[in-house]
């Protein structure tokens, strides 16, 4: 095993976040969070609302089980999870083992404080690249997706079949416009979305943004203001209503349940609450602009361990990351939170085994890209907010496309360098 990296920039990374706010567990479980000596082994996880006795929590307690230890589980909000993991660092106790957002691995890795998959001595080659690379610095995988969610389009069939539209001849951007007009002539509203000035609303700008093959590096290329101008354009026609400015996801969930939309962009999270809407509910992935699917950005958590003085830890750490991510347990994750689609093809096909209404779900999936990949890491944040405030500025009519992405540029990059 390679020695324990420095933690030197974990106190400068832990005060910068501490800055935004106090540090308050919901613990699912008894224990103080820090690496435990013997046969008990620390977890930390964003899932409080999975509590002692839930599907979930017996399923980590049976992984500990396998390795032939004791698992002690904490559960944090997701954000106060990030804030205390690089505190935890700091003060040299951190867990054996955490399981957060995609996003924050690259935050984490950057201090320091995690061990690379390579030194766990643990295979990601069953992984599917994509969805690895969002925990990929520099050629290092710093930990593994348990599962991924992504965004695609739920459409009414219902509305559809009243505007005369098959979802089936939807391929691009020209045919999804053309049914959007459609089904505002029937007395319909074509599509909602979330464009809230938030990191939804980058969430789901960035399937367009990919889609026309923009770089998160570029957000004033001619195909960012080509995927931007998209919206506007559908706002200003009327196929998209203007609440889109604040809307957050599950704001355009409760327009859709009203039964006037014909689509709505939404999350693999909405699977069952699709199923039980009060009419027909379809999906078809985002298309591209001129054919193809475009990439969505994934949600979902990663398994990281963070370095311990003990290196001799390691071995039952791995062996307890082995159990989560066998395809039958992955599969089982998939179900427990309803839905997180496998990251690798031994998963999806047990996943799909049982399930084959997925199959859209998992297509996306395997077309998604992680935000921080293409070794954005910490970069990505600032580029987002740049992002979202352009996305704000051109869908309220505040600035034009192409003003409003040259001045995203120009604060990204500030950022980035500054």
């Amino acid at each position: 095993m390679a020695t324990p990296r420095t933690l030197r920039t974990v106190a400068v990374a832990a005060s910068t976040l501490l800055a935004s706010g106090a540090l308050v567990a919901c613990s699912s479980a008894d224990g103080d969070g820090g690496s435990a000596s013997g046969d008990t082994y620390t977890w930390w996880d964003p899932y409080p609302q999975h509590a002692d006795g839930s599907d979930w929590a017996n399923r980590v307690a049976a992984c500990g089980t396998d390795a032939g230890v004791t698992i002690d589980r904490t559960a944090f909000d997701t954000t106060q999870l990030t804030n205390q993991a690089l505190l935890a660092a700091q003060e040299g106790n951190a867990p054996d083992i955490i399981l957060l957002d995609n996003p924050a691995v690259s935050t984490l890795a950057g201090t320091g404080m995690l061990t690379t998959m390579g030194e766990l001595g643990f295979d990601t080659a069953a992984i599917d690249e994509n969805l690895l690379g969002a925990g990929v610095i520099d050629g290092e995988a710093y930990g593994i997706p348990i599962g991924a969610n992504t965004l695609a389009l739920f459409y009414n069939e219902d509305v559809l079949a009243a505007a005369g539209v098959d979802p089936a001849t939807i391929t691009d951007w020209d045919s999804l416009t053309a049914a959007l007009a459609a089904i505002d002539d029937a007395g319909h509203r074509g599509i909602t979305f979330a464009g809230i000035g938030t990191e939804e609303g980058s969430f789901q700008f960035l399937p367009w943004f990919w889609g026309a093959g923009a770089d998160l590096r570029r957000l004033d290329s001619p195909e960012a203001e080509r995927a931007l101008q998209l919206w506007v354009d559908w706002i200003d026609a009327g196929y998209a209503p203007n609440t889109v400015i604040n809307n957050s996801q599950n704001t355009t969930w409760e327009e859709f349940l009203t039964g006037d939309f014909g689509f709505v962009e939404n999350g693999t999270w909405q699977v069952n609450s699709a199923a039980e809407a009060d009419f027909p509910v379809g999906v078809i992935q985002i298309p591209g602009p001129d054919g193809g699917v475009a990439p969505a950005p994934t949600g979902g958590e990663f398994i990281v361990a963070p370095v311990q003085d003990d290196e001799a830890r390691y071995e039952v750490t791995t062996a307890i990351v082995e159990c989560m991510t066998t395809p039958e347990g992955l599969a089982e994750t998939a179900t427990t939170f309803a839905y997180y689609i496998p990251p690798t093809a031994e998963g999806q096909e047990a996943l799909l085994a049982d399930h084959p209404e997925l199959e859209t779900w998992v297509e996306a999936v395997r077309s998604a890209k992680g935000r921080t990949g293409d070794n954005l890491g910490t970069d990505y944040p600032l580029i987002s907010e740049a992002l979202w405030t352009a996305v704000q500025n051109a869908t309220s009519g505040a600035m034009s496309v192409s003003d409003a992405l040259a001045q995203a540029q120009a604060e990204a990059e500030a950022a980035v360098n500054g």
